[in-house]
């Protein structure tokens, strides 16, 4: 074996992949992950956001532990806030350690309302009290923040982390591994797919159709989610973390998506904008409601991100963990402003359009099609990325390099 090539770690390995509920992991450990992410830590000042339809009065005196309900408050509470408290910030020099709330967005990467509330049920400005004054920034929310925290970071200059839908599953696994390791892992794969020139993604239905969605990515460079926020420079991770990604500049083609509801559409795509859902199996009235949607605003169809992820992992059921699983993809519509695209919140039609929504591909979300292959063009260099959710050997290969 060449001095340059490194073998496989055993969360890589074949029986792992096709089990991964059978990797074992060490406790979340608050001190051991904020250390990783956010070195150095020293001297900072950090905070906690969490939300709720009725904020002022359910964050009062922590009022919505009382309460049934809200699961992924009340896991902000024990495993984040409270550990703060107890010693963590001591441990890592940092101080604060405040939890605040903020009205619930209603959507996926949606801007946040400026009103927020602290504990003694006093209603603050999130860009006045919030922001400027703490270099971390923790936020464990009922939908995914990255979008606006990532453009509010840049602004005014802190770091922190998204953590929305936070489970038991996601703690004892993907906030549970080594992100040193995520980073790596991750890193080796954007090498091995930056400056692809194109994506074809085939899937193959139940009754044998094969569906081909081709997405144009123009030679630029892949981007990661690595989980690692080190230095000073404003950044947000979104955790757990391990994918790597890139912006499309075209698409056109067919691809399945299961809906919430169940309903399988078929959805048609030219320019890089879905234009039209068909049934498949299921509920019309959802596949009318969705062409309604792209009728009336069709940016909400536009196609922002193209992703693949990087780690080993359980299935959640929470998309947060769930698109980071190696053997997966992702495609997201609406904004993609936070990922260096040119998809903003001003461009859609209504501001409760302008989100960021992932359709992720992944055996337990997807049964009724499969992932037939990912194939990627780079030049005069084809490669097959993914088949039948399992990693090609051309992408294991660059896991051990």
């Amino acid at each position: 074996m060449s001095a340059s090539v490194r073998p496989l770690p055993d969360y890589l390995k074949d029986e792992i992949l096709l089990h991964p509920e059978n990797r074992s992991f060490p406790a979340f450990d608050l001190t051991r992950l904020l250390d990783q992410v956010f070195a150095p830590t020293q001297g900072c000042r950090v905070c906690v956001l969490i939300d709720f339809a009725e904020p002022a009065s359910l964050i009062k005196d922590f009022a919505f532990l009382q309460h049934d309900g809200f699961p992924v408050q009340k896991r902000a509470h024990q495993y984040f806030y409270s550990q703060l408290q107890a010693g963590v910030m001591h441990s890592l020099g940092m101080h604060g350690g405040e939890m605040f709330a903020y009205r619930v967005s209603g959507g996926s990467n949606l801007d946040l309302d400026d009103a927020i509330w602290d504990t003694q049920g006093s209603q603050l400005s999130i860009e006045r009290d919030i922001y400027p004054h703490y270099n971390l920034i923790l936020c464990i929310s009922t939908f995914s923040a990255t979008a606006p925290l990532t453009a509010k970071a840049k602004q005014y200059g802190f770091r922190g982390a998204t953590l929305h839908g936070l489970n038991d599953v996601i703690l004892q696994s993907g906030l549970a591994v080594d992100y040193n390791d995520v980073s790596r892992d991750a890193e080796q794969l954007r090498r091995a797919l930056t400056r692809a020139d194109s994506v074809e993604i085939d899937f193959e239905l139940e009754d044998g159709r094969i569906l081909t969605a081709w997405l144009g990515l123009a030679g630029q460079e892949a981007q990661k989610s690595h989980g690692l926020c080190h230095g000073l420079a404003p950044d947000i991770a979104n955790l757990p973390a391990g994918e790597v990604y890139f912006v499309p500049t075209d698409a056109h083609g067919q691809f399945p998506m299961k809906y919430e509801d169940g309903t399988l559409g078929l959805l048609d795509v030219k320019d890089r904008c879905i234009y039209r859902s068909s049934l498949l199996a299921g509920n019309q009235a959802t596949i009318d409601a969705h062409n309604a949607r792209l009728l009336d605003d069709p940016m909400t169809g536009t196609l922002g991100e193209l992703g693949f992820g990087t780690q080993v992992l359980p299935v959640s059921y929470a998309d947060i963990q769930d698109e980071k699983v190696l053997g997966t993809c992702h495609l997201a519509t609406g904004r993609d402003d936070h990922l260096g695209g040119d998809i903003a919140p001003d461009m859609f039609k209504k501001h409760a359009n302008s989100t960021h929504d992932d359709i992720l591909f992944a055996p337990h979300k997807t049964p009724n099609f499969n992932l037939r292959q990912v194939r990627m063009q780079r030049g005069d260099q084809r490669e097959i990325l993914i088949e039948n959710f399992r990693p090609s050997s051309y992408m294991m290969d660059a896991l051990r390099l």
